[in-house]
């Protein structure tokens, strides 16, 4: 039985389990974190194609039937606890594929980024509205602070839609499989990256006014900084690509920053 408040919709349907790893592109030289393993149909794929699967599940019910249906499987690694306090930066070179309860979305991504240094590639079942924003281009309605944040780190591609009549229970919304393969370096150089992410946020703070008025809190004469960074001050900031957001914040950064 699912369980509302951990966000479980399972996936059963096989044929879109084997597209999902067909996305993430597993091997048998890989290790791959699933989180969220729930019955354990896309676990049991996994481990045909993986070296290694661990499957982190926080609910200890499904994680006590898991465990006994899993016996078998010599591959897989059952983990009883929560995806956020994992310490992925201990396991080596891993991908990671899961079907993403709802509400822990963007902290997982986050977190996941944090192990950066040995994180390969994601490939996730999200809500599709996230990841339209997740792979926006500048200029576009979804466009805003978790594209740029994602896009520095990671380069995402949405691979296809899973409607929601495909899990029980059936969410409210359609999901989609996004596949992000993580960057050996950030998209754009910037020289800090605290204040670059700043001025994002600053930046979308206030979405529909200018920067010239949304980045007052950045800087006394904000117009000035834009100019100088070559940006119109009445651009909105969903219209900056990564680059000019980069060159604005090496501007924006003054010298008792650090």
């Amino acid at each position: 039985m699912a369980k509302k408040h951990l966000g479980q919709n399972f996936l059963y349907d096989p044929s879109i389990l084997h597209r999902i790893i067909e996305a993430a592109g597993v091997s048998k030289d890989d290790t791959v974190v699933e989180i969220g393993p729930g019955p354990g149909r896309l676990t049991r794929l996994l481990s045909e194609k993986a070296g290694k699967v661990i499957a982190i599940e926080l609910d200890q019910e499904l994680c006590a039937r898991l465990r006994a249906d899993l016996v078998g499987f010599r591959n897989i690694e059952l983990v009883h606890g929560d995806a956020l306090k994992f310490t992925f930066e201990e396991i080596g070179p891993f991908k990671v594929v899961a079907n993403i309860p709802y509400y822990i979305t963007t902290p997982i991504i986050f977190r996941l980024l944090d192990a950066k240094e040995t994180l390969k590639t994601m490939t996730l079942t999200i809500q599709k509205e996230v990841a339209e924003r997740i792979v926006a281009a500048p200029g576009k309605k979804d466009y805003g602070v978790l594209s740029i944040m994602v896009q520095y780190y990671a380069r995402p591609e949405l691979r296809f839609i899973i409607p929601k009549e495909a899990f029980r229970p059936a969410p409210k919304v359609d999901s989609a499989v996004v596949h992000m393969t993580v960057l050996e370096c950030p998209a754009v150089r910037v020289n800090d990256e605290q204040m670059f992410f700043r001025t994002v946020r600053t930046a979308f703070s206030q979405r529909r006014k200018t920067l010239s008025n949304s980045l007052k809190g950045l800087a006394e004469d904000p117009k000035n900084v834009l100019t100088a960074a070559g940006i119109d001050p009445q651009r909105r900031p969903e219209t900056l690509n990564l680059q000019e957001f980069a060159k604005l914040a090496d501007l924006l950064r003054s010298p008792h920053d650090g």
